[in-house]
């Protein structure tokens, strides 16, 4: 028996004809008509479907090789005995605060077992200017406990390298939308409101480099993104000597366990760049309709990346900060004071009946 082959409209979902006339399919239902080439470039857009990348394993054959030779003898590992932390540093670091929770560790044993990451984005700012970012964070928050500026001190203050697991991918997208214009006009009795529909395609290759995904599980994601974009033309090749005077966080997740974390990110980035094409075709509204994005070509590398964390104590609870150790990107969370946030809120509910009042006041002609 013969296939037969329907195409719907994409407007209303009613069957398609062929407009011998105008050359181009015709929806008898809602009257809408689309050439041919478009009509096939959105059911080939249908039918594209997700796919993830094949991320390859990432090992000392795929990575950064073997450690050379004495480079692990002068490492040590210590194991925060309070929240569980383990860092690196070099061997002529015998004691160290916890930059998570301020606790004193003893750094005693030797790596092992660890990747020997291939990059490494030194430092390019010093203690100072991350004690400084501290003090300009606290400006300007007006829910801030004023105990906290006056009586908190930085408990720990410790230069970090942060493991990362760097995803190069490739990417291919077909993205459908719904899109509307809406105009505007008015005569002597009337106020006409025109709307335009229409369905947008957007279809393209976009490739990403250096895909950042935190590998320490002790530091929250939230506080790493919002410390991006580093700059990674400073890149070196990996060697112990930029440790001297730090430490190094040891990455607790695995390059396996990153990847979806990185397929996310590259999907989410890929769709926010189609969606800007759109947006400056200056329609009134649109959103996705059915989003296609396959990964491919996947690659891993593994770097460790610069990271102030300061560590400060109000009313035996514990703060942590972190500033990008190469832009000075700050992050943390603050405290507020439950009296000026009510003070507020109280402010803010008076000002909107105020302005409440002012304009019934106004529309009743001040009587």
């Amino acid at each position: 028996m013969a296939e037969v082959l329907e195409y719907k409209c994409p407007g209303c979902g009613a069957p398609l004809v062929f407009d011998s006339g105008a050359q181009d399919m015709s929806c008898a239902h809602c009257g809408n008509s689309f050439a041919v080439e478009t009509l096939k470039e959105y059911e080939a857009a249908k039918g594209f479907g997700d796919a993830d990348c094949e991320w390859g394993d990432y090992s000392r054959d795929s990575g950064g090789g073997d450690w050379q030779a004495g480079e692990q003898e002068n490492l040590r590992l210590a194991s925060c005995p309070s929240c569980g932390g383990e860092l690196i540093g070099d061997a002529a670091t015998i004691a160290a605060e916890c930059p998570y929770c301020g606790n004193m560790m003893i750094l005693r044993e030797q790596i092992a077992g660890q990747l020997r990451p291939d990059f490494v984005l030194p430092f390019r700012l010093d203690k100072e200017a991350a004690t400084a970012a501290l003090k300009n964070f606290y400006k300007n928050k007006p829910l801030l406990p004023g105990a906290f500026k006056d009586q908190n001190h930085i408990e720990s203050i410790k230069g970090v390298y942060v493991p990362f697991w760097l995803f190069d991918c490739g990417t291919s997208a077909r993205i459908t939308y719904r899109a509307t214009r809406v105009s505007f006009r008015s005569d002597s009795r009337y106020n006409y409101t025109t709307t335009r529909h229409y369905h947008v395609l957007r279809a393209g290759d976009i490739d990403f480099a250096r895909v950042p995904v935190d590998g320490s599980g002790k530091i929250d994601d939230v506080y790493m993104e919002a410390l991006e974009p580093f700059d990674y033309t400073d890149f070196q090749p990996f060697s112990t000597t930029y440790l001297s005077g730090f430490l190094a966080d040891r990455y607790d997740v695995d390059a396996k366990a990153s990847e979806g974390r990185a397929n996310e990110r590259i999907r989410a980035s890929a769709q926010e760049m189609f969606d800007a094409t759109v947006r400056r075709e200056g329609f009134t509204t649109y959103h996705a309709e059915a989003v296609n994005i396959r990964l491919k070509s996947g690659e891993i590398s593994y770097a460790l990346l610069p990271v102030w964390l300061l560590n400060t104590k109000y009313r035996g609870r514990d703060y942590l900060f972190a500033m990008n150790g190469q832009t000075g990107k700050f992050t943390g969370r603050l405290p507020v004071s439950p009296g000026k946030f009510w003070g507020w809120l109280v402010g803010l509910f008076l000002g909107l009946g105020g302005v409440f009042a002012t304009a019934v006041w106004l529309a009743t002609g001040g009587l």
